[in-house]
């Protein structure tokens, strides 16, 4: 992507929030280096440049206290590179490093293969063990206060649950007949047997239906001091094996809630490595958002006055005044925040709830009662967002109105429905300087991904994670470059002939992509906007050719790649959610197409209001969030072809934009730099080539 072991420090303004003893330095380096050296050897690896270089960057970061960005490209094996340095950390220090990650399959990866391979092959070089835990929300963990019926359901009533249907003929031993009963049944017979409750460790899995009937959200639970079942509760024994750990592995979520809400969730740790860090900015706004409707209020005041048996008669009105209040709210930005009314309305369910929950509190004498915290846990999160909307102003936050709404026939997208209820929505205007206070400060961070430079540029990332302006910490950025030889392994085709993208996938995009599969005879990887465009694609290509088109949805994910993975002249059809998904290395992904820039939606509030906060600070909002959004995520998308040194293949890019738009060049600089062209015959008979090959 840019000059291997490229590297830029920036002087944020202040000194590194960490700064260690001096002893370290090289020191550290050769140690982490060694360890590296004798992990390759012992797993039978080739020594790699980038890896080695990125190794030396983290245990430099680690030893100086120095924030680090490190972009290391697909195949330089980044896992083991910032592994290694923190295992060696680890037997110094009185503190775990945390490993956050973006996606569960990255962590199962990582807790399941990557660090058992690792410390089995650098155990004999180290002075102890090093000891490894995951630490996951407490809604993955099987709740045994709720197994033993201590919390309320709102789910049929167990009876229900394994009812033999009104035709059965009930007969001795029979068991739940519907599917939610059986889930059930099996949950509780794996909660006999299993050691960690963790739901990623039931095989096969759950619906989602059925979990509920098993585990308690954070609010829920009744915390270890008054739950009877503590000593015995697989989430707060797996946050002590945090706390006793070297290495605690989690997710991005996770690192959010702990550095926003101050609830602790994970142990007190001096250095974290967030991989996949080109999502953290999403991922950590995903988890601090919240909203707020008429029917969650309604349904807090019926659980309480169910389960606490007090009034909620203010509650449920203040309710109904507010959902009257939004019914003439535009959907989408609220770019003046709430009118009088609206706010006159969230304070007085604010009040209610605060009422409320004064009253729906446990005497002295009673007991802990599980249907009663999952009452206050509701109220408590209405008031949460009542008090959250009211200062969104002072506090820099985005307010905005959806309503549900069918699906577009041609977008995919949920048309505005003005007859549907509305919900509030609310999440901040920028993360970073929370991300300061909460992540940055007082730990050393080391943020790494394929793609976290634009360019030759960090800022972009940086910016957007509160690493820039007046008082932001002092940071440094490396790229570490990568294996491949991307202009002689891979060509990247852009259809400069084809007309601008509108809605849907046009008919001569559909024509280019139908010359593109036949010359490639399969083996492409197919990237969309939106579901209905790549399930429409699907239906018409599987019209034109016989070439097997799998789509997402169509089974689930893991079965799909699965079979594109063993059937070399098959395609897959998907979204954006199977840019990261799909690791599929020789001739079954030789072409990948993408649709169109992955541009954030037009109406997509959030992202309005950065853009215009961007340009009314003067700046350049289209460039600084659409842009920089979009180049990083065809940047992933591009960087599914070429996944090993022997890979071969075509990336086609069907928006004519890319090469005839002034922010095209913006763009491609954040793509691999495969060779690149806008002749349609050259690449057809490069395809060709390529199906002869296999």
């Amino acid at each position: 992507m840019t000059d291997p072991h490229r590297t830029a420090a920036h002087d944020g303004g202040r000194a590194p929030a960490v700064v260690r003893s001096p002893s370290g330095g090289a020191a550290d380096e050769r140690e982490a280096l060694g360890l590296l050296d004798a992990a390759v050897a012992a797993m039978g690896g080739q020594q790699r440049d980038g890896q080695h270089e990125m190794a030396r960057q983290v245990a430099r970061a680690i030893a100086d206290g120095q924030h680090l960005l490190v972009q290391a490209g697909t195949g330089t094996g980044k896992s083991l590179a910032y592994l290694v340095p923190l295992i060696a950390h680890a037997q110094a220090s009185d503190r775990p490093a945390v490993v956050a990650t973006a996606t569960l399959a990255l962590q199962a990866q990582i807790v399941g293969r990557d660090l058992p391979r690792l410390l089995e092959a650098v155990t004999p070089h180290l002075d102890r063990p090093v000891d490894v835990a995951l630490v996951k929300g407490r809604s993955n963990y099987l709740c045994r206060h709720k197994l033993e019926g201590g919390f309320p359901t709102d789910e049929p009533a167990e009876g229900q649950l394994f009812s033999l249907g009104e035709d059965a003929v009930p007969h001795p031993g029979a068991g739940p007949t519907s599917q939610l009963g059986r889930e059930v049944q099996r949950l509780r017979e794996w909660s006999e047997e299993t050691e960690t409750g963790d739901r990623d460790d039931l095989v096969p899995g759950v619906t989602d239906r059925a979990w509920r009937q098993v585990s308690v959200t954070a609010l829920e639970c009744l915390g270890a001091q008054k739950c009877p079942f503590a000593a015995e509760c697989f989430s707060e024994l797996a946050r002590q094996r945090g706390a006793e750990a070297d290495i605690v592995v989690t997710n991005h979520a996770m690192l959010a809630i702990n550095a926003f809400e101050g609830l602790n969730v994970l142990p007190e740790y001096d250095v974290v490595v967030v991989d996949e860090a080109h999502e953290l900015a999403d991922r950590v706004t995903g988890a601090v958002s919240a909203q707020l409707s008429g029917q969650m209020i309604q349904a807090a005041a019926s659980s309480a006055r169910r389960h606490c048996a007090i009034s909620v008669e203010a509650l449920q009105g203040a309710a109904t005044a507010l959902e009257l209040s939004l019914t003439s709210a535009p959907t989408g930005l609220l770019a003046r925040g709430l009118n009088e009314e609206q706010a006159q309305n969230v304070a007085l369910v604010r009040d209610a709830c605060r009422v409320a929950l004064s009253d729906s509190k446990p005497g002295e004498s009673q007991s802990a009662d599980g249907a009663r915290q999952v009452a206050r846990s509701r109220l408590m999160a209405v008031l949460e967002v009542c008090e959250r909307l009211l200062d969104a102003e002072a506090n820099r936050e985005v307010v905005w109105v959806t309503r549900l709404g069918a699906p577009d026939p041609v977008t995919g997208y949920s048309t505005p429905d003005d007859d549907a209820p509305a919900m509030l929505h609310i999440a901040p205007l920028s993360i970073g300087g929370r991300l300061r206070d909460g992540l940055f400060d007082g730990h050393t961070v080391v943020l790494t991904s394929a793609t976290l430079a634009i360019g030759s540029a960090f800022e972009p990332t940086a910016g957007a994670l509160g690493l820039l302006g007046p008082g932001a910490p002092t940071w440094t950025g490396v790229d570490v470059g990568s294996p491949f030889d991307y202009p002689k392994q891979g060509m990247l085709y852009v259809a400069r002939h084809l007309p601008k993208p509108g809605r849907g996938v046009s008919p001569e995009a559909l024509d280019e992509l139908e010359a593109l599969l036949a010359a490639s005879r399969g083996g492409a990887l197919c990237l969309f906007s939106s579901r209905r465009a790549a399930e429409e694609a699907a239906d018409e290509l599987r019209s034109r050719l016989e070439t097997t088109i799998l789509c997402q949805g169509e089974s689930s994910m893991s079965a799909l790649v699965k079979q594109f993975a063993a059937e070399p002249d098959t395609c897959l059809f998907g979204t954006m959610s199977l840019w990261q998904g799909v690791d599929v290395p020789g001739q079954s992904c030789r072409l990948v197409v993408i649709d169109r820039i992955p541009f954030p939606r037009p109406d997509d509030p959030l992202m309005s209001a950065r853009s215009r906060a961007v340009a009314q600070a003067g700046g350049n909002g289209f460039m600084s969030v659409s842009a920089t959004h979009a180049a990083v995520r065809l940047a992933q998308g591009a960087g599914r072809l070429i996944r090993t040194t022997a890979d071969r293949g075509v990336v086609a890019v069907l928006d004519s934009r890319l090469a005839t738009e002034r922010y095209g060049a913006f763009l491609r600089g954040a793509l691999p730099p495969l060779w690149g062209t806008t002749d349609r015959r050259v690449v057809l008979d490069a395809l060709g080539r390529l199906a002869q090959a296999g």
